[in-house]
């Protein structure tokens, strides 16, 4: 009997702090660099939390080590709200890919929702010889590991899809990490690196504006962004395909009236009619979803990533 009356004193007084929260501003974390989809759509997002809940949510990068610097400064703040972590399939990967990180996502950090997904866009910089994506394979064949491919770090997006393509295309093309994936675009744009995955959402403009090449599209079907230009299946790696998601945690212990608040403002957002407009030209697809909904999500993704991990043998030194 007192246990179920403290219990019910509990869950009313979460259910009156998730009422009045936020009562100050909200740290929302970016483990990756400055203009690069997460920076983007968390500043975004951002926001439109401000306006909607009335207190400042102030977006601070803190890109490295695969975004594994910026996730562990979350993991490491107390469960109160006001510290929240944009993340992304990144995370999911390195769930197997690094084993050894300072946290462990499903037992540290508490899903809240999804927040959108977009294809990646393989380009090479102008100056390779190669105008299609056969003629780059072939090139890639010619030279094993000559040529290279820039990431925003272990176990992103950029990354696995570069790992995925010499997978399935049978070639030997070098790694080359970087702290963001500004510094990767960079690196591609300057020639230093010839090729990278990107964002479609990021790097459609630099391709249109004719300073890299595009060879190909990531997803099943060919991008409204990029018509013009065929997946990656199609062109030449059938069966291939590869895309970048972001979700929003926070750290376990989170009440979960507070999740569920965030939960809602944030799909309320993101499935407004001109949002899923705006981000529909740039190729990005609202991802929304119920909380425990999200968690499963994680579960099947890490589940998928492990996979792939194993059978490639990657490994981050």
């Amino acid at each position: 009997m007192i246990r179920a009356l403290l219990l019910s004193l509990t869950l009313v007084n979460a259910q009156a702090w998730a009422q009045a929260y936020p009562t100050h501003a909200v740290k929302v974390v970016v483990p990756y660099g400055v203009g690069g989809p997460a920076d983007i759509y968390g500043r975004f997002l951002a926001t439109k939390l401000q306006e909607s809940l009335g207190h400042p949510f102030v977006v601070e990068d803190r890109p490295g080590g695969g975004s594994i610097v910026g996730t562990d400064v979350v993991a490491k703040s107390p469960p109160d709200g006001y510290t929240l972590l944009v993340m992304s399939n990144t995370h999911t990967v390195n769930e197997t890919l690094i084993p050894k990180k300072p946290f462990d996502l499903m037992k540290d950090f508490a899903p809240i929702t999804g927040i959108n997904s977009s294809d990646l866009l393989m380009v090479i910089n102008p100056s390779v010889p190669a105008a299609n994506l056969k003629e780059f394979i072939a090139l890639a064949k010619s030279k094993p590991g000559v040529l290279n491919y820039a990431s925003s770090g272990p176990g992103t997006p950029y990354h696995m899809a570069g790992e995925l393509f010499k997978y399935m295309a049978g070639v030997d093309i070098v790694h080359v990490p970087h702290k963001g994936s500004d510094q990767a675009r960079t690196a591609v744009l300057g020639g230093q690196v010839q090729m990278m995955f990107d964002a479609i959402t990021t790097m459609s403009g630099q391709a249109r504006a004719g300073k890299v090449k595009a060879l190909g599209t990531t997803g099943k079907r060919r991008s409204n962004v990029m018509p013009e230009v065929p997946t990656i299946a199609e062109a030449g790696v059938p069966g291939y395909e590869a895309t970048i998601w972001l979700g929003l945690m926070a750290p376990a212990g989170t009440p979960r009236p507070i999740l569920e608040k965030l939960n809602a403002e944030v799909n309320k957002i993101i499935n407004a009619p001109e949002v899923k407009e705006t981000w529909g030209k740039q190729g990005a697809v609202p991802m929304g979803m119920p909380v425990d909904e999200f968690g499963r999500f994680l579960q099947e993704d890490i589940a998928k990533w492990s996979k792939l991990v194993k059978a490639t043998g990657m490994k981050v030194d």
